[in-house]
């Protein structure tokens, strides 16, 4: 796999754990185990299809904070063994997003496709628009933007008429029960820890559908334990 993605992995990998978000440490590797979406994710969803086609086009996830969009463009292209770059638009030039489309005109030539992701896309510039819009034109690069605002009136229409977007809902009480649990149970860190979780209901409503507050609560919580390393979240 030559991807940016694995890359990454394997260097995260190598990391203490402790250096390394929660969220982070979590987030998933394949489309199957993302938690919630299932309105997009699943036997006969689109975002499932476009992995079974090994094909997808320029996308732009649009929902609220925390609710995986950032999360669904890495699955994606390790699924799909794409080439990945993540950007964002607050801190980007055009300068580092034409070096970019440089490389991956590169890579195209060898058969590999590239993954541009943005985060906070609406706040993309008018002239870095339209250097990713050329790429996207030319089929140089795959865009995947991820957005809070409603796209239909923040980004480019020349942009967005080459792109589909899906709206993601706020996971609800199930998705973060279910995050809560798999958390406490498969990460490095946490599965040594002893947690009391009468309380997992409340700690479902106070993230308001946003995985990130609640797994950032969870990784905070690591500082009640006892020296049994027994935790109580009520």
């Amino acid at each position: 796999m030559d991807s940016l993605f694995a890359e990454y992995n394997e260097k995260s990998s190598k990391l203490n754990p402790e250096l390394v978000p929660l969220a982070e440490r979590l987030r998933p590797k394949l489309l199957s185990d993302v938690i919630g979406q299932e309105h997009l994710i699943g036997e006969g969803k689109i975002l499932t299809q476009y992995i079974k086609n090994k094909k997808i086009p320029s996308l732009i996830f649009w929902g609220p904070p925390g609710v995986g969009k950032t999360t669904l463009a890495n699955a994606l292209a390790n699924e799909l063994s794409y080439y990945f770059h993540s950007l964002s638009a607050v801190e980007s030039g055009v300068k580092e997003l034409r070096q970019i489309i440089d490389l991956a005109a590169q890579k195209l030539n060898k058969g590999i496709k590239t993954i541009i992701f943005v985060d906070e896309i609406h706040r993309f510039s008018k002239s870095q628009q339209d250097a990713l819009l050329h790429a996207v034109e030319r089929g140089i690069v795959i865009l995947i933007g991820a957005t809070t605002e409603n796209p239909s009136f923040e980004v480019n229409s020349a942009l967005l008429s080459r792109s589909r977007i899906y709206k993601l809902n706020p996971l609800s009480d199930d998705n973060i029960k279910l995050l809560i649990i798999n958390a406490i149970k498969n990460d490095v860190l946490l599965k040594n820890y002893n947690f009391s979780l009468e309380d997992i209901d409340s700690m479902a409503k106070l993230g308001g559908g946003d995985a990130r507050v609640v797994l950032n609560i969870l990784e905070a919580s690591l500082s009640f334990a006892d020296d049994s390393k027994y935790i109580n979240l009520n």
